[in-house]
């Protein structure tokens, strides 16, 4: 069973995505939250699997902001971003955050799903109108990596560990997270889902899916 958490300040809207992920047999709703406070509490009490959350979050902190501070804790969960903000600013920032993925409100149900499961799994999910910004936002020169490195970078993106990368690879899994470390030097990033955002945007890696 996946345990989900909701991080939305709007009642109805959470009231609508419990009902929806609490109807499939596999997901369940944990507990919901409205702001930063109550969403750092909440995850700290039930430890989710999963955070879906909003950017806006009334007049408090954004949801970027809550996304940093709940990856932020010794056994994070994963979070979801699920927002009608489709913006570059919006959505590099969120990555940035520690954000695994980015879906928008009007997605199809079975999107929400299967980015749930994905999240999960370890997957970076991207949305295609987000995947699409970025590949339009691209124009500078893309940030030299070795084959190898942006091999790794497209395997990321489907979601592997570094136990099957390794696997994949024929290389140990020591190899794997010191290429990883010097992807994420070459990008400016630090973690798996803004590594992959950052690559999509600069073209060297083609959109998820």
């Amino acid at each position: 069973m996946i345990r989900v958490a909701l991080v939305d300040d709007h009642p109805v809207v959470r009231a609508g995505m419990r009902a929806l992920v609490d109807g499939q047999e596999d997901l369940s709703v944990v507990g919901e939250a409205s702001d930063a406070h109550s969403a750092e509490q909440l995850v700290a009490a039930v430890r989710p699997d999963v955070v879906l959350m909003d950017l806006n979050l009334g007049d408090g902190p954004g949801g970027a902001e809550v996304t940093a501070r709940l990856r932020a804790f010794p056994e994070p969960p994963r979070v979801l971003v699920l927002t009608t903000y489709d913006t570059e600013a919006d959505i590099l920032g969120a990555i940035d955050a520690g954000a695994s993925g980015y879906l928008l409100k009007d997605a199809p149900p079975e999107d929400l799903f299967r980015a749930i499961r994905g999240t999960a799994r370890g997957e970076v999910i991207l949305a295609p109108v987000v995947a699409a910004r970025l590949v339009k936002r691209a124009g500078s020169t893309a940030t030299t990596l070795t084959e190898r490195e942006v091999e790794i970078l497209g395997l990321l993106a489907t979601g592997q560990s570094n136990r099957e990368l390794a696997k994949q690879l024929f290389v140990s899994e020591a190899t794997v997270k010191s290429h990883l470390s010097h992807i994420y030097t070459k990008l400016g990033v630090d973690t798996r889902a803004a590594a992959v955002a950052r690559a999509i945007e600069q073209r060297i890696i083609r959109p998820p899916g």
